[in-house]
């Protein structure tokens, strides 16, 4: 899992109907001190997150895990990043100078 910030929202007129009712948003990736680091991505959310929001997700095949039809009925939907969590708190350890 990684940690983000919610910057925007990504709007498809077309789009994978397994994700039809899917809310797509561009995230930014962040440290644990809450600096930006690396680049921008968009991924499905899962839990309602919002701008400004900061949410931990997940990539790569552990993606597509809240999208997979449980009943073996229909494919999942092929994503490569899902948002798995908003994060309330974010208390670190106290380090020495």
């Amino acid at each position: 899992m990684q940690l983000a910030r919610v910057v925007g929202r990504l709007h498809a007129t077309r789009k994978d109907p397994a994700l039809a009712s899917a809310k797509l948003l561009v995230l930014q990736g962040i440290d644990p001190q809450r600096r930006e680091r690396g680049g921008r991505l968009v991924a499905v959310d899962t839990v309602g997150a919002g701008p400004g929001e900061i949410v931990f997700y997940t990539t790569a095949n552990e993606a597509l895990l809240p999208w997979q039809d449980l009943t073996g009925s229909r494919a999942p939907a092929l994503v490569d990043a899902s948002i798995i969590g908003i994060v309330d708190d974010l208390v670190l350890p106290e380090t020495e100078s």
